[in-house]
């Protein structure tokens, strides 16, 4: 077993000391710091440790790469630093200390979203199948018209794509409670309301003859439901949370169980139909509208090129978490997201962009203990290691991969390449992918892996985008957010 203890010393040292220390965690590869002074670490003689592989701040959270090793490495460093560990729900609380309104913003709409991915990639996976099933035209037709096997598993994979995506704002509402720390079952009751089978499916709405309608006698409500609508179950939610939150600071305790959830759910039910529902409708129709024009309209190779090139940048600050609900609305509103595919190509150049610093710098093995895992979880859609592991820590590869990227993404919108569903981000993303735009999916991506590797290549060659002070050697360069 390697023997951490002067490294954790060191890092102690350069870190500023306990005192500069509010919090700490680790995940499966990285220490998380939040430090009350950031400026106080010396990032150079951080990444000067053997242990340590990179760093890099986000989300108000300074993060040490280590590697598979950061448990043993975490445990040495409690010893020698006498700090207990925090889970990683309180070190993000204790990160918002150092995070403005909008980063604030950005990590609340993350949580809300990232516990539901594994479902919407799912989903996004079956209806990219299904198309597959019964949208390509063979010689004697589609799979399903010619067997009967065939039909049944695609009528049967639909069971969990319309739960997935239909009652999509069930999944909302519990993950918004859960975030605030309220009670999980009644966003999940709340979720069920917005999309229960008493209420008109939202995607009859608009051929329906007549709208059905609770008759109150003065007034009436009308029976609308909210399937896969995301700003309305955004909404209902943070009501419900916040109403039980402050129901709680005035209710007795030995009353509050009876009159806590009552209080909360049912105003907020009547609320979520007759006045966020329909606001919440109408937002999301904007947004999308707005957004699906842009990359439709005359001017979408414009639109294509500055998304493909900006996202990553995005990433830094956190603002690319709200894609995940613009895609959801397309989804909802269009059958179908041309943003998301240019999100996966983007992570595609990123990787790229990683692989050629592989081949340029092999035989430096402490570079490859990152480069070589961040380029592999960047073809399979995580692309923070190989962003601040390697590409940021550059530059010059972070450059090449935006221009791929933004080319790439120039071709999907002129060729207005669509997809079923949020996928996974990296290269088995085309099975996401609409069949007829399945072909030219493939041309952007070979794009995204050809114009990184060459521009990375010519860009250390010439010295491009490389800062002065780091011609002679390769750079180490902490990007504050």
């Amino acid at each position: 077993m390697v023997d951490f203890n002067k490294d954790a010393k060191d890092l102690l040292e350069h870190i500023g000391g306990p005192d500069n220390i509010s919090a700490v965690s680790h995940c499966a590869t990285r220490m998380r710091f939040v430090l009350n002074d950031p400026a106080a670490a010396n990032v150079k003689k951080i990444e000067d440790i053997p242990a340590v592989k990179g760093t890099f701040t986000q989300a108000g959270q300074f993060q040490v790469i280590i590697g598979n090793e950061v448990p043993q490495f975490y445990n040495e460093f409690a010893k020698v630093s006498g700090k207990e560990g925090v889970s990683k729900d309180e070190a993000k609380a204790a990160a918002k200390q150092n995070q403005n309104v909008v980063q604030r913003a950005m990590a609340v709409l993350a949580e809300i979203f990232t516990p539901l991915i594994p479902a919407i990639v799912v989903g996004g996976l079956i209806l990219g199948f299904r198309n597959v099933l019964e949208g390509i035209n063979f010689a004697n037709g589609t799979i399903v018209s010619n067997s009967q096997f065939w039909t049944g598993v695609n009528d049967f994979l639909w069971l969990i794509g319309e739960a997935i995506f239909h009652f999509l704002p069930v999944g909302i509402t519990w993950s918004i409670t859960k975030k605030m720390g309220t009670t999980q079952i009644l966003g999940i009751v709340l979720g069920i309301t917005l999309v229960s089978p008493q209420l008109l499916n939202a995607y009859a709405v608009a051929g329906a003859e007549e709208i059905p309608f609770w008759d109150f006698g003065a007034f009436t409500i009308n029976k609308i439901g909210y399937q896969a609508q995301v700003i309305p179950a955004m909404l209902a939610g943070f009501v419900l949370a916040y109403l039980e939150i402050w129901l709680r600071k005035w209710i007795p305790q030995y009353i509050s169980m009876i009159f806590v959830p009552l209080l909360a759910l049912v105003p907020t039910v009547i609320i979520a139909h007759t006045v966020l529902g329909p606001i919440g409708w109408t937002i999301g129709q904007w947004v999308s509208e707005v957004v699906y024009a842009g990359l439709t309209g005359n001017f979408r190779w414009l639109f294509g090129l500055f998304f493909g090139t900006l996202y990553s940048p995005l990433v830094i600050t956190g603002l690319h978490h709200m894609s995940n609900a613009i895609d959801l609305q397309l989804i909802a509103d269009f059958g179908g997201t041309n943003l998301w595919p240019m999100i996966a190509l983007s992570n595609i150049a990123q990787g790229s962009a990683v692989l050629a610093i592989i081949f340029l710098h092999r035989g430096n093995e402490k570079e490859e203990q990152v480069s070589i895992p961040a380029a592999i979880s960047c073809f399979l859609g995580v692309t923070e290691p190989a962003m601040f592991g390697i590409n940021i820590k550059y530059i010059y590869p972070f450059v090449a991969a935006m221009i791929g990227s933004g080319i790439a993404g120039l071709v999907a919108t002129t060729f207005n390449v669509m997809a079923n569903s949020i996928g996974v981000g990296g290269i088995p993303g085309f099975l996401s992918i609409q069949t007829d735009s399945m072909a030219m999916f493939f041309v952007c991506m070979a794009i995204a892996i050809v114009v990184p590797i060459l521009l990375t290549v010519l860009f250390e060659k010439k010295q491009l985008f490389v800062p002065k002070e780091d011609v002679a050697e390769a750079p180490v360069i902490q990007t504050q957010k």
